[in-house]
C-alpha cells in the first residue's frame, strides 16, 4: 500500500517488526518499523537511520508484514 493513511489505519498496517520502504526515497533501503503513535511511525532505516514518519503527510510501502 503506497497511500497516505489516518491514525487508525496507520495502527492496524504498521504495527512493529513491519518492514516499509518510502515511497520516492528507496534510496534509504528498507525500514524496521519500531513503534506507531497515531500517524507518526518511527522506522529504522538501512541507509538513513531512525526517522519518524508522518504517514498522513507521506506514504510507506509494506514490504512484509510483522510476523505473528
Amino acid at each position: 500500500m503506497t497511500q497516505q493513511v489516518d491514525a487508525t489505519v496507520a495502527m492496524m498496517l504498521f504495527e512493529p517488526g513491519t518492514i516499509v520502504e518510502l515511497v520516492g526515497q528507496e534510496d534509504w533501503g528498507h525500514g524496521f518499523v519500531q513503534s506507531v503513535v497515531g500517524t507518526l511511525v518511527t522506522v529504522n532505516f538501512q541507509h538513513q537511520g531512525k526517522q519518524v514518519i508522518r504517514v498522513d503527510k507521506v506514504a510507506l510501502k509494506v514490504i512484509r508484514a510483522a510476523s505473528s
